[in-house]
């Protein structure tokens, strides 16, 4: 994941990188708005941590213009006003996620890393693969035209091996999207979910077992 900072404050704005490069994360840092806003045109950064109050051009306009021209970086804005009303304007502006100084290192960390987990290029609203056509929306599932019936299991397992792109699946990851907290980590419920969507989709059979493994479509 690519992490752009930007921070006037040299030493915070220095500090914030060093803690994020610990974990295993490519860092940039800018220290105003305007260099915030060459760094975007010429990297693509998942991430952007930006200070709500830059010099040379504001953190609220590099916010506005990063919207605007849709660039897909998820922005946690910083800044030092956290009333709830300042809140309400830095997200109504365009920001994903609003953090208030001073704050734990550790809460950044996790914010940035949910904010990296969403900025992965999103599928396309209806899922194709090797014949199997998934529409999350209309819950309709086709194989070569012919409409499919499936359970609402068997739908969430089915769409989860179509989001992966022919990578496997573990049972646990299994477990992990398409049920809840509640489920036995222990129960056959994925093995037993997998043979009747196997038989609902027909032949020629397009799960694979990947032995000790998982999944993979």
């Amino acid at each position: 994941m690519r992490v752009l900072v930007v921070e006037d404050e040299r030493v915070l704005a220095d500090a914030i990188a060093t803690g994020l490069r610990r974990e295993a994360l490519a860092v940039d840092v800018a220290y105003d708005g305007a260099g915030a806003l060459d760094r975007a045109q010429v990297n693509d950064y998942d991430v952007i941590v930006l200070d709500r109050d830059l010099p040379k051009v504001h953190g609220d306009e590099v916010c506005k213009q990063l919207v605007s021209r849709r660039y897909p970086a998820r922005i946690i804005m910083l800044t030092a006003a956290g009333e709830l009303d300042d809140k309400v304007e830095g997200l109504s502006i365009g920001a994903d996620d609003y953090l208030a100084k001073p704050f734990a290192f550790a809460e950044l960390i996790a914010r940035v890393r949910a904010l990296g987990r969403r900025a992965a290029t999103p599928l396309p609203p209806v899922l194709e693969r090797a014949g199997i056509t998934l529409d999350p929306a209309r819950r309709e599932v086709h194989r070569d035209g012919r409409p499919i019936d499936l359970t609402r299991k068997e739908f969430a397992v089915l769409e989860v091996l179509m989001r992966a792109d022919g990578a496997v699946v573990s049972s646990e990851q299994l477990l992990e999207k398409a049920w809840d907290e509640h489920i036995d980590p222990f129960t056959n419920v994925v093995r037993v979910t997998m043979m009747t969507l196997r038989k609902k989709l027909g032949d020629p059979p397009i799960i694979e077992t990947v032995p000790g493994v998982g999944y993979r479509l």
